[in-house]
């Protein structure tokens, strides 16, 4: 048997090691192969691993299935899935993501169980050599004050979904007032907002509440209907970093000077922009967005070296600010 081939069989068994198993169709979709060659690797997984079960399903397909046990110590997991997992726990943790912490922390403790003894061992050294060398990935800096408790609630909340009452202060008040929100999800970036809809306004607007201005949160026993028109991945993208302005939403235009075009053309400063190179070496990007004041807390590390063609309140923002003494760029 090729490489190739042993790894396809591979992959078969750990497909067929779900609950249901797999059918012919589901092996044709995988594999991107004809019913013959589907028929041919499914007789190959019965050789491989004699504990294959067969059935046939409620809609009158015929599966296999793989129990766990066979499968699972061809399984273990390599080193560079233990480190990306283990890099994922310090980038949430840094997120301010406590729940998602914890279940990727206990998730990582049953892995490791799982690695059979003779592995356990190298792989530990192995993978603490690495992360030692993956300082380079933390982030520091400042980053938003946390409440354990409130950040479970929320957590809980949004997984159910359940509606969250919560004690809030906003800037135009003297003191928190409690609030009966429907979470609809979390925006994280310099500050971490709370995408949800007020109960006692219900205006067709989304409502965005600081996290660290949530001095209490209580998840309530009522569930409630998630829009399906809601999409926070695009919700997200109409604004720069995570704060929304519908007002200020439009097309934003950046000229960087060609010193700074280098750099500049390195960085995704929005997932909606585009980029054009000019004659004199200088670049544009264009993109829509919301969100001047995050904009040009950003813009004013590039100092002379980016000019706001658009729009041109932000431009007000940041030009009477631009500076020529800064040693480098972002």
């Amino acid at each position: 048997m090729s490489f190739s081939k042993a790894v396809d069989l591979l992959r078969l068994a750990m497909m067929a090691g779900g609950r249901t198993g797999v059918c012919l169709t589901d092996v044709e979709s995988e594999f991107g192969c004809v019913r013959r060659t589907a028929q041919r690797m499914v007789v190959a997984l019965q050789e491989a691993f004699p504990a294959t079960e067969h059935y046939v399903g409620y809609d009158g397909r015929h599966y296999w299935r793989v129990p766990a046990r066979a499968v699972a110590p061809l399984l273990s997991p390599g080193l560079d899935e233990l480190v990306a997992l283990k890099s994922a726990i310090e980038q949430l943790d840094r997120a301010g993501m406590n729940a998602e912490v914890r279940a990727l922390k206990e998730l990582d403790q049953k892995v490791h169980a799982l690695i059979p003894n003779e592995s356990s061992s190298r792989l530990a050294t192995d993978e603490e050599a690495i992360l030692e060398a993956m300082g380079y990935a933390a982030r520091p800096g400042p980053r938003p004050d946390q409440d354990s408790a409130v950040d479970a609630a929320i957590a809980e909340a949004l997984k159910g979904p359940f509606r969250l009452r919560i004690a809030y202060q906003s800037r135009a008040d003297e003191g928190a007032t409690w609030r009966e929100v429907e979470p609809l999800g979390l925006l994280l970036g310099t500050r971490r907002y709370l995408v949800g809809i007020d109960t006692a306004k219900r205006d067709g607007r989304n409502r965005h509440y600081r996290v660290e201005d949530i001095s209490e949160a209580e998840v309530l026993d009522q569930s409630f209907a998630y829009p399906e028109d809601f999409d926070l991945n695009a919700y997200a993208e109409r604004a720069f970093g995570s704060f929304h302005n519908d007002q200020e939403y439009g097309e934003v235009v950046w000229k960087f000077a060609p010193d700074a075009a280098d750099r500049a053309a390195r960085f995704l400063f929005h997932p909606s922009q585009t980029s054009e190179v000019l004659e004199d070496g200088s670049l544009v990007v264009r993109f829509n967005a919301s969100g001047h004041l995050e904009m040009a807390w950003h813009l004013y590390a590039w100092g002379d070296g980016v000019e706001v063609l658009e729009p041109p309140q932000l431009a007000e923002l940041v030009h009477p600010h631009r500076r020529q003494d800064f040693p480098s760029y972002p």
